[in-house]
């Protein structure tokens, strides 16, 4: 899955129709309407969209017949295996029609061709990971995490130790436990926030 590292803009004409296509990444669905009322055009006849966040997606044909708009931007989203994106189509009417099909051909097509020259990179899933070690271990521990994708995204020290919560790739959880469990001679503790031991 892949989602846009910033936004990015592509227009082209069809049979005398402008039609100016918008993409941004998004990270919720009020973000994404909150991007297509910012890029709005009310002179235009049409300002068709569809977004995509997670397993949550809207599509709007503004107008447009039913099917021939919103339906074919999501799926250029759709197509490019793309996620947290936001795509506004604006269409400027040029006097003659397209038809249903070369609606459909014209929004999806116009979408499709805007995410394929937008900027983007891989959403990597992490997860959150809680680890506590001692004092005398914990260089060697801060040393070990920081060689791999792990982030460290809060330290709290204790009268011991250190507890730190980890935000990491999901397939490192496993190797990078192991390697705790090395490091701390098995007496560090490992755990998911929804494990927390009771104090």
């Amino acid at each position: 899955m892949k989602t846009l590292s910033s936004p990015f803009s592509f227009e082209e004409d069809i049979k005398k129709s402008r039609f100016i296509a918008h993409a941004a990444p998004v990270s919720t669905a009020e973000e994404a309407l909150a991007f297509f009322a910012r890029l709005h055009e009310p002179e235009a006849t049409h300002n068709c969209w569809a977004f995509k966040v997670g397993q949550n997606y809207r599509f709007n044909d503004d107008g447009e017949p039913g099917g021939t708009a919103g339906r074919p931007i999501l799926q250029a989203i759709e197509g490019q295996d793309l996620s947290n994106v936001a795509v506004l189509v604006i269409r400027y009417f040029g006097g003659i029609k397209l038809g249903t099909g070369g609606l459909v051909r014209a929004y999806g097509g116009c979408a499709a061709k805007c995410l394929r020259a937008a900027p983007q990179f891989e959403i990597i899933e992490t997860s959150t990971v809680i680890c506590s070690c001692l004092f005398s271990e914990m260089a060697l521990v801060k040393s070990r995490i920081e060689q791999t994708d792990a982030k460290i995204s809060s330290e709290i020290y204790t009268n011991t130790g250190i507890t730190m919560t980890l935000e990491i790739p999901v397939e490192q959880i496993k190797p990078l436990e192991q390697v705790f469990i090395n490091l701390t001679k098995g007496k560090g503790q490992w755990f998911l926030p929804d494990e927390a031991p009771l104090p």
